[in-house]
């Protein structure tokens, strides 16, 4: 209450509240986030990996084997122009793709159901952190498993069999930012 006046607190934001919140958590972020992206093919999920990508401050993605670039009118629908904010490269081979993120610095993390697979929640998703996603029917292909120096695998308790890629790159890009904002050193956030 305010002079017998009740506050209300809890309203969406302005879109100037908005940009300051978000400034705010920038600061306070300096973990470095990359994706490759092999052989997704839909143009939403591309589009949502993307939109999602900007919105947690991937800083590129690399497409590989034969994934669709968000440039389609599609995946455009979905981005909403968020290709323009993550550099990403045109489709290489796997093992390109994988080279070309070691060299730029990133440990890679395969996300897929695999023998070795230890849950997300425990993958070594600190530092500079490059999260591999397979395409839609199959996954990560085993030479991509390979070449990964972790594969980590999203616990579900339902009863279907698997997410979605776009659904698995939101919630492994929010586990990875999630780690770097709940350290100690960190807490608080903005």
């Amino acid at each position: 209450m305010n002079g017998g006046v009740q506050v209300n607190t809890r309203r969406q934001l302005r879109p100037t509240d908005v940009k300051r919140l978000n400034r705010a958590w920038r600061r306070s972020t300096e973990g470095r986030l990359a994706l490759i992206l092999e052989s997704v093919t839909s143009p939403f999920n591309i589009g949502t990996i993307f939109r999602t990508a900007a919105a947690f401050g991937a800083e590129r993605i690399w497409l590989a084997g034969n994934a669709t670039p968000p440039t389609t009118q599609k995946a455009q629908k979905t981005a909403l122009g968020t290709d323009r904010l993550v550099p990403w490269e045109e489709p290489v081979p796997t093992l390109s793709a994988v080279q070309a993120a070691r060299e730029a610095g990133f440990t890679v993390v395969a996300v897929e159901l695999s023998g070795d697979a230890v849950p997300l929640h425990e993958a070594p998703l600190g530092g500079a952190v490059c999260l591999a996603l397979g395409g839609e029917d199959h996954g990560c292909s085993p030479a991509l498993l390979e070449a990964a120096a972790a594969v980590c695998y999203i616990p579900q308790v339902g009863r279907v069999g698997s997410f979605n890629v776009g659904i698995a790159a939101a919630i492994a890009m929010a586990e990875a930012r999630r780690r770097e904002w709940a350290r100690p050193e960190a807490a608080g956030g903005p």
